[in-house]
């Protein structure tokens, strides 16, 4: 009975929303279940800066345009003794067919480095647990659509909370200005 009403209400929930409100509601309600693989997206392609979410503990990448949220996917981060990172970074470099500089010129496809000692979010094996050597494996489809809407400098927020414990979006202007360093330390022999 408790499960009947609790669906009637979210329903009711969505149906109350603005279209955008509804479409974050049901990747957020998605995003709960996913299995490895497996990923929403509903974007509707609008001018807001996008942004990343990496939760470690929940396995998970949720997108944002602004404040929206528009795609949620299930990860594989870092395995014991090779942790992905925490913290606030930016994409500094975007490349569609790399290969590893560190594990054997492993494919990476669509890769998204985040720090320049080899962390990225690239498509690969994603069994719903940590498994990589630190980067962020994510599917292939959404590694895709996640790189044709991302830029250099676009934020990306490495969490150890929990989509219930919630988090606060990186500013998009901070990340502008981190890219910047970014690119001139890059520029340097």
């Amino acid at each position: 009975m408790f499960r009947l009403v609790a669906m009637i209400v979210t329903a009711l929930a969505v149906m109350s929303a603005s279209p955008a409100a509804a479409g974050a509601t049901e990747i957020a309600t998605a995003a709960q279940s996913l299995t490895p693989n497996k990923f929403v997206w509903a974007d509707d392609a609008s001018m807001q800066p996008v942004s990343v979410v990496i939760s470690i503990p929940d396995q998970r990448a949720y997108v944002y345009r602004g404040d929206q949220l528009i795609a949620a996917s299930s990860v594989s981060t870092g395995k014991d003794g090779k942790e992905t990172p925490v913290g606030v970074f930016t994409i500094l470099q975007k490349k569609e067919d790399h290969k590893s500089n560190l594990y054997d010129a492993a494919p990476m496809p669509f890769m998204q480095r985040l720090t320049w000692d080899g962390v990225a979010i690239h498509a690969g094996r994603n069994p719903g647990f940590p498994a990589s050597h630190g980067c962020i494996r994510v599917p292939a489809a959404f590694a895709k659509k996640l790189f044709a809407i991302t830029n250099v400098g676009t934020p990306v927020l490495v969490t150890e909370a929990t989509a219930d414990e919630g988090w606060t979006l990186p500013d998009p202007a901070d990340a502008t200005e981190t890219a910047t360093a970014n690119q001139q330390i890059a520029a340097y022999p």
